[in-house]
């Protein structure tokens, strides 16, 4: 009986819960960033990101597809050994909690500041743990699901933002590459970072039920998430000068500040309140992958019990101690770095040894 099959994904599942996860906190600063380094050239700093994620994604699929029935906590121990394969699946359990805690508090910090100013941050975190609970124990069918269930929820974001058309100015967008390729190269950094979410593909193979379509299936996810990001940096970029983007932390919040409708006048708190779904999805799989590689270095088949530790530990360390702006900033930046490695290097680094390894065992059982 293969492991997991009673938690499968759809094809459109395993598509979703990747898209999700990568459309994040980076739809409300990304333009900001590519501004800063590439000014209004910063979409073409996106493709350069896009092209190198969907690279890389493949990489992982065919990665995988040498133990189609095993995640890469189960690789681990057959291509490094029983001692630093677990050191290895210990790694991979803190980037996905360092990812997750990152994210949970970037989302606290956006509600404090827009929403609920005088609502201590630690409530707000354990607001957010009660509904994650209940969707987390489910597994990664459940998470699928409801990846799905967001998307949907969502549609009418894309609709309600082109009433901002109106009042751009496409010239912002022009001269094209102003000022040479050298800031668009520098800024694609920032872009290669905001498609961090693909590195799911790890962990989310063995449980997609047609594994043949897993790389057009990431594929399509990335290109998801790069029209989510282009659409929102080429309407900021045309409706803010291209000085002023600069002076925003969420540019696209203010974007939507402005959107305003006879019978509606507050579309950001709207779009804020419905964001926090999306945000959602970005946190939830790095909760779960991390509880659950943490399940399986104990040899645990339950992972509810870590769950339920981890969503309780977040909350009392906001108690203890809240985040400043600066602290935020720095989390994202640390995460940067983290993602660089478990994200773009690991699968570069372990492709080989693991065909090598796959080929030892079709040698021995010849």
């Amino acid at each position: 009986m293969k492991k997991y099959t009673y938690n499968q994904l759809s094809v459109l599942q395993y598509i979703l819960l990747i898209h999700g996860a990568q459309v994040g906190i980076g739809v409300l600063t990304i333009p900001r960033e590519l501004a800063e380094k590439a000014s209004t050239d910063g979409w073409i700093s996106l493709l350069i990101g896009w092209l190198a994620a969907t690279l890389v994604s493949l990489v992982i699929t065919n990665m995988m597809k040498q133990y189609p029935e095993k995640t890469i906590i189960d690789i681990f121990p057959l291509i490094l050994g029983k001692w630093l394969g677990r050191v290895a699946i210990v790694l991979m359990s803190i980037y996905c909690a360092v990812a997750a805690f990152v994210l949970l508090i970037n989302a606290t910090g956006i509600i404090n500041v827009w929403l609920l100013s005088q609502t201590p941050a630690y409530v707000v975190v354990f607001l957010f743990t009660l509904p994650t609970y209940f969707v987390l124990q489910g597994g990664v069918r459940a998470i699928g699901r409801y990846a799905e269930l967001v998307f949907y929820l969502t549609l009418w974001i894309p609709f309600v933002i082109t009433t901002a058309y109106r009042e751009v100015h496409w010239l912002n967008l022009l001269p094209v590459i102003k000022e040479g390729w050298h800031p668009i190269w520098e800024a694609s950094k920032s872009t290669v970072l905001s498609f961090l979410g693909f590195e799911f593909g790890y962990f989310a193979y063995p449980f997609l039920q047609k594994k043949q379509y897993a790389p057009l299936g990431i594929i399509i996810a990335n290109t998801l998430t790069m029209l989510v990001y282009m659409s929102v940096i080429i309407v900021c970029f045309a409706y803010f000068s291209p000085d002023e983007i600069t002076e925003y932390t969420w540019p696209t919040l203010n974007l939507w500040k402005a959107i305003e409708f006879r019978f509606l006048e507050r579309v950001d708190i709207l779009f804020l309140s419905t964001y926090m779904f999306i945000l959602s999805t970005t946190a939830i799989p790095y909760i779960y992958f991390c509880v659950f590689s943490s399940s399986q270095l104990f040899g645990m088949k339950d992972h509810r019990k870590h769950l339920r530790l981890f969503l309780l530990l977040v909350p009392v360390a906001l108690w203890f101690y809240t985040p400043s702006f600066i602290d935020l900033k720095k989390s994202i930046q640390i995460w940067s770095y983290a993602g660089l490695c478990f994200a773009y290097a690991l699968p570069l680094l372990a492709w080989g040894p693991i065909r090598l390894s796959k080929r030892a065992e079709g040698g021995k059982k010849a």
